[in-house]
């Protein structure tokens, strides 16, 4: 298995991956649809043992901070999980957007982030000046922190609800963790055009309530994808 939980074959040269599929709405525009399809990586026999960990690749691909994959994963059942609720751009659940590391710990009865993900001012230089804390990833609670360092501590400025694992979360009665992606956009679509909000479009093709800080995401579960979220700090920009 590859850092994706995909099948590699270094006699081949080959390694497997996957991408969430686009599909043609009746309207005639692409949209994201609910299932994953293949793609591969094929290198040369001198990368082939680590192609992900070499040049020329790394440099077009850095997985090195992504949590790695064993092949599996596994959903929590939805009725196991617990609700939170969501006040838009200052808090979700028992976060509230502004708050420190420390803070944050706290407001999870003390679990600690079993993921850190970082980087240093200089990439080129590697390990030279201030590391800076970007996103701590929480396996119990089923979410990631994203940091911003507006007063110059990394602060709470984004929470992504993981969709396999993470609490239920509602917008205005529409459930938005664990769902079918495509019944999530069709929903906001609908309301859209009812004039009941507008609709902003992520970096990733993410629908969201424009004005709300939120984007619908998807997460990979096995050969499909189901729904997550992030939900934003006012003034995030969200980058994917």
């Amino acid at each position: 298995m590859n850092w994706s939980g995909d099948l590699e074959v270094a006699a081949w040269g080959v390694s497997m991956g996957a991408t969430q599929e686009q599909v043609v709405s009746p309207e005639g525009y692409s949209q994201r649809g609910d299932r994953v399809k293949t793609e591969a990586l094929f290198v040369a026999s001198e990368l082939a043992d680590d192609p992900y960990g070499t040049e020329p690749v790394i440099a077009w691909r850095d997985v090195r901070d992504e949590s790695a994959n064993p092949g599996a994963w596994p959903v929590r059942a939805l009725e196991d999980r617990p609700s939170w609720g969501w006040s838009p751009l200052q808090s979700v659940g028992p976060l509230r957007f502004g708050m420190t590391p420390q803070q944050m710990a706290a407001a999870l009865d003390g679990e600690a982030p079993a993921v850190r993900r970082g980087h240093f001012p200089w990439p080129v230089y590697q390990e030279s000046g201030q590391w800076y804390l970007t996103e701590d990833q929480f396996d119990g609670a089923g979410m990631t922190a994203h940091y911003w360092y507006e007063e110059g501590i990394p602060a709470l400025g984004a929470v992504t609800v993981h969709g396999r694992t993470g609490p239920q979360l509602a917008f205005d009665g529409l459930e938005l963790i664990g769902r079918t992606v495509s019944e999530i956009g069709a929903a906001l679509e609908r309301r859209a055009e009812n004039d009941e909000f507008g609709l902003v479009i992520g970096c990733g093709g993410d629908l969201g309530p424009d004005g709300l800080g939120m984007y619908v995401r998807a997460a990979r579960a096995g050969d499909t994808v189901i729904s997550e979220a992030r939900f934003c700090a006012e003034g995030w920009e969200d980058h994917g």
